[in-house]
């Protein structure tokens, strides 16, 4: 378990579940992820977020262990995503004293996921507003889209912390011999990439603060120097690549595509035009092809046409990549087709749609086996992506 301790008064209750195979059931978690929440004890007693209904029982005897038979006086609820919101109605049925407090459109869904009658029990907050615990003081922040648009986040302003939510979380869970800023990419593109503007105004609002520590609601505890975080989410609200590489991704049904594609590689690491890394769609786990299209600054697409379309891990890549916002980029496009060649316009008409993106000539056009005679437009691409 990594360093959870936060302070005398507030404490880690969060819990790691290493049984989880898919992530919002479609991103690999393979060291698992954590549900992080938090208690705040004061002459006041506020809880920050539940966790995921897979790990409720544990989170219930993690509370109570820290609360040591004090009665809770809030829940603060930053986000109504059910992997942090599941356990609200067991929360509330337990400790009905306890008010909820959370913005408008927080209230608004949760109506939505629980049967609970909120009269009396809601405290509603704007922002800046404050939530005086005795020496805490928690105040809160709207940050709507990053990613949902309810989310906030909370200051706690004598100890300098600030709960982000799913801002600068990581998937893996706290045990995980990993380092921070791989699988805080993959879940930064995968989970919040889209909404680049509404990180952005968030970090405008944070960086006013004083900030020792920053607590998210999945992964580690950051602490120490926060400048390396808070610049990987500057770059990365901002598109911009964090490498300078060519990123090859390719769609081969029998290897031939795939075959144009190393070649291509090989094209670029002769010219020098930096990094190179090349990757199969069809094996690759597409949140990390993701990740990777965002971190280089140039991609190559390769793609065999199949029943008249894209082969269909490009076609889903694409529209990941669109989903995700993807901008300010460089790409280049080989096709291959027996008879027909459509991959090449097809990826084009998707790429037009996107942001900022600079389509490169020629289009490289194999058909079935790479040949002699496609050495000519391999060369012209590789020269205008180095």
């Amino acid at each position: 378990m990594r360093d959870t301790y936060i302070s005398d008064s507030i404490f880690y209750i969060g819990v790691d579940d290493k049984t989880l195979d898919l992530f919002e059931s479609q991103y690999p978690v393979p060291n698992g992820v954590s549900y992080n929440s938090y208690v705040i004890l004061d002459d006041k007693v506020a809880v920050l977020d539940t966790v995921d209904a897979r790990a409720s029982e544990q989170w219930l005897a993690n509370l109570d262990q820290a609360l040591a038979g004090r009665p809770v006086d809030y829940l603060v609820i930053s986000h109504m995503e059910p992997d942090h919101a599941a356990n609200i109605g067991r929360f509330a049925q337990k400790y009905p004293d306890a008010k909820l407090v959370g913005n408008a459109k927080t209230f608004s869904m949760v109506g939505q996921f629980f049967s609970m009658d909120l009269e009396g029990r809601k405290l509603e907050v704007k922002e800046g507003g404050l939530l005086e615990l005795g020496h805490h003081t928690l105040q809160f922040f709207t940050a709507p889209m990053v990613h949902w648009p309810e989310v906030m986040v909370s200051y706690e302003q004598t100890e300098k912390v600030l709960f982000s939510a799913d801002g600068f979380g990581k998937f893996g869970a706290l045990d995980a011999e990993e380092g921070w800023a791989e699988e805080a990419a993959r879940y930064y593109w995968n989970i919040v990439g889209k909404y680049g503007a509404p990180v952005q105004a968030l970090l405008k609002k944070a960086l006013k603060l004083d900030i020792a520590m920053i607590c998210p609601l999945h992964g580690p505890i950051l602490k120490g120097d926060l400048g390396e975080y808070v610049k990987k989410y500057q770059m990365w609200s901002a598109y911009e690549p964090e490498g300078q590489g060519v990123l090859i991704a390719y769609a081969s049904i029998h290897g031939n595509t795939a075959n144009g594609a190393r070649e291509m590689e090989a094209l670029l690491r002769q010219k020098g035009g930096g990094p190179v890394e090349t990757l199969d769609l069809a094996r690759t786990d597409m949140s990390l092809a993701v990740r990777k299209a965002f971190y280089y600054d140039r991609m190559i697409l390769a793609c065999a046409t199949y029943d008249g379309g894209l082969f269909p891990c490009m076609e889903e890549f694409l529209h990941h990549l669109k989903a995700k916002n993807y901008q300010k980029r460089t790409v280049g496009m080989m096709e291959n087709g027996t008879w027909a060649p459509m991959a090449g316009r097809l990826m084009r008409g998707l790429l037009e749609e996107m942001k900022d993106i600079k389509l490169m000539d020629p289009v490289v056009t194999i058909r079935s086996a790479l040949r002699p005679e496609d050495k000519d437009a391999m060369e012209a691409l590789a020269k205008a992506m180095s």
